[in-house]
């Protein structure tokens, strides 16, 4: 038999989560809101003090378990290049440290040396080898050892390319693409220097003690082949090696798993005032990307709707029209719209993966330190 009062405390349980303070609606707008008004945005900065509406009895404090239950990712598109998913329950500073270390400290594969035999195009050495560098490889950087100043260039940190095209006299004009340079598993084949005798073996500028084709399950191409080289006249030609290394993009951009890493708060448009007849087709012209669409009343009334919020790129046209007063632009503060945009070294959803690989080793280095 259930002691007395047992019912009362199980409903008192459940009182504080009834009766948990909250803060007056403009308040409430002010912490969760960046108001976008037609001259300048408002209310732009956050209320990080765990104490900024103490005296109000709101806790403003910032928990494990407060981001465990408000933090979500929701995937809205996926495909071979590119992504685009919501970030719901962080702030900026941790979506900014995101959008960083996927451009700068996510790890690729990428050519870093040039060995250059014959170059007779109208393109210098230097642009040449430029342009080589930024073509997008197929090889999984995971894979690979970073490659230090001692290190002696092998089949676990480098990967050897062999570009060799001329164009014969008399003939026409030849592109040369990024599909012509010949992967060379078993490393260099330029020889460093003349042997001291005739049966002493040359020395390459790798040593390779086993063939790439054992190691890696498919052939380390460029992603992309019709890239544009160069382009050669007749009795014009072009042989190099290329050796590609691993590296990060705040080393050199070449680097750079991504052609670019953004983010946007996610839009609210809220019409404070029903907004009808020329009015509202008024209105639906002026936007751009059709954020707002007309809905019939009946008996020839028609009212303005928002119909796409998330499309609104914060133009304002909408606010600086005749009808702008009946019509607020916001941003969620804690909602943000990610897109990832590869350059082919890796699908997106490992670079973001590895992205917050790199930000849990970050956090552990720090714990550790000041513990």
């Amino acid at each position: 038999m259930p002691k007395k009062g047992a019912k009362k405390a199980k409903e008192m349980d459940d009182v504080p989560d009834q009766q948990e303070k909250k803060l007056p609606d403009y308040l409430e707008l002010q912490r969760t809101r960046v108001a976008c008004k037609a001259d300048a945005p408002i209310h732009t900065q956050g209320f990080q003090y765990s104490g900024a509406y103490a005296a109000m009895g709101v806790d403003n404090s910032m928990s494990v378990e407060k981001f465990r239950k408000n933090f979500k990712i929701e995937i809205n598109r996926l495909t071979e290049d590119d992504m685009e998913f919501d970030m719901i329950g962080v702030d900026a500073s941790i979506a900014n440290a995101f959008r960083r270390i996927l451009i700068a400290e996510v790890p690729t594969m990428a050519i870093e040396k040039i060995f250059m035999v014959d170059n007779t195009s109208v393109i210098a050495d230097e642009v040449l080898s430029h342009r080589l560098g930024l073509i997008p490889l197929d090889a999984d950087p995971r894979r690979f050892d970073y490659m230090s100043e001692n290190d002696v260039p092998n089949e676990r940190n480098t990967i050897v390319y062999k570009l060799h095209v001329s164009c014969e006299k008399g003939s026409q004009r030849i592109t040369v693409k990024s599909g012509e340079l010949e992967w060379l598993p078993e490393g260099s084949q330029l020889n460093m220097s003349s042997p001291a005798q005739s049966g002493d073996k040359q020395k390459t500028f790798t040593s390779f003690s086993q063939s790439q084709k054992e190691i890696y399950e498919k052939p380390l191409g460029v992603k992309f082949k019709d890239i544009t080289i160069a382009r050669l006249g007749p009795g014009q030609a072009i042989e190099l090696e290329a050796h590609a290394v691993k590296g990060v993009g705040k080393a050199h951009a070449k680097w750079s798993p991504v052609a670019t890493a953004w983010y946007r708060m996610l839009p609210e448009v809220v019409l404070l005032k029903e907004i009808e007849g020329d009015d509202a087709e008024e209105l639906v012209k002026k936007c751009p990307v059709k954020v707002f669409d007309i809905e019939d009343l009946g008996n020839g009334g028609k009212r303005a709707v928002v119909a796409k919020p998330r499309a609104c790129t914060l133009c304002r046209e909408c606010v600086m029209c005749p009808t702008g007063e009946h019509i607020e632009l916001r941003r969620v503060r804690d909602h943000f719209i990610f897109t990832i945009e590869s350059t082919g070294a890796m699908p997106p959803e490992v670079l973001f993966t590895e992205a917050v690989k790199i930000l849990e080793e970050k956090c552990e280095r720090v714990i550790a330190e000041l513990s």
